[in-house]
């Protein structure tokens, strides 16, 4: 596990069911000051359970929840997080500076209002309807709203879908800073990239398990798999028949492909094209690893239960 400073919330030996349904099986996860964590997982891992515990919306059958060292159902403790949902319902009719104030209300010390608008990147929108806001606007207020009372711990789930480049990208600055400032973050996000880029630390959920939790090269150094891309004019089905090669694909001069013999495929490379060039060889993607590391599971599972 990686290590950081202060614990701000944990999760020791959690269990939940919904019915025959196990949706956490002894579950322990540390939530550290200072970190962002890139919580990931198919659908049905547990993901959402794990945070509704820690959220205070749901209670563990068995194990322990603590946030800042509470119940997170106590609201001393719960007035030291911020959230932004996936599908946040706020009223259409407020603006957002109404909004700003209503949220500000229910911490002890908020930021000012213009410092959270400024960090989201709204401040041009505080006198507008919620209602009348685009997607991606809408998604920058649920951000300013989510950071307006100074969280010690911010949960961000998909913030980045309906936003731009730009927006995304200030959005991502922001959450740097305040990881700067000691906060912790928790980010569930489907888009992996904003994952690779954000997070000190990614746990990968399956079937209710953590099956692995360390830094995004730690679980890049768990898969074999490579990255090989070159210049060559060798044909794409060509290559992508030849052993140990996988997901072959092309984009204009360049060939790109994934292998765990890669001694082997360079090797015929270079013999079936001598021409061939810009030739690079990289770790897989964090897509790549995530991908292989729960088909493994997976498979590992049904062998065990066979």
């Amino acid at each position: 596990m990686v290590q950081g400073s202060d614990v701000l919330a944990s999760l020791r030996g959690v269990h939940k069911r919904y019915g025959t349904l196990v949706a956490l099986n002894g579950v322990d996860l540390d939530l550290h000051a200072g970190q962002v964590m890139a919580l990931l997982g198919p659908n049905g891992a547990g993901k959402t359970t794990t945070i509704g515990l820690l959220l205070g919306l749901l209670r563990a059958d068995a194990g322990q929840v603590q946030l800042f060292g509470q119940d997170p159902q106590q609201l001393a403790a719960r007035r030291g997080i911020g959230v932004m949902l996936q599908d946040a319902a706020l009223p259409p009719t407020l603006t957002l500076a109404e909004l700003l104030r209503l949220s500000a209300s229910y911490y002890p010390a908020p930021r000012p209002l213009l410092e959270s608008a400024s960090l989201a990147g709204v401040e041009e929108l505080l006198g507008r309807p919620y209602g009348k806001l685009s997607g991606g606007q809408q998604r920058r207020v649920q951000f300013a709203i989510a950071l307006c009372g100074r969280p010690r711990l911010l949960f961000l789930d998909e913030p980045s879908v309906g936003l731009d480049l730009p927006a995304r990208q200030r959005l991502w600055a922001t959450v740097r800073q305040l990881v700067g400032e000691g906060a912790a973050v928790v980010l569930t996000t489907h888009y992996l990239e904003e994952a690779e880029h954000l997070a000190d630390r990614v746990c990968v959920m399956l079937h209710g398990r953590i099956v692995s939790d360390g830094s995004v090269d730690a679980l890049r150094a768990r898969v074999a798999n490579r990255v090989i891309r070159c210049q060559t004019a060798l044909d794409v089905t060509t290559v992508a028949a030849w052993p140990g090669v996988h997901d072959a694909r092309r984009d204009g001069a360049r060939l790109q492909f994934s292998s765990s013999q890669v001694e082997v495929v360079v090797r015929r490379l270079l013999d079936a094209d001598p021409q061939l060039s810009a030739l690079e060889v990289q770790p897989a993607g964090l897509g790549e690893a995530f991908t292989a590391l729960t088909d493994d599971t997976t498979a590992a599972e049904q062998r065990e239960a066979a």
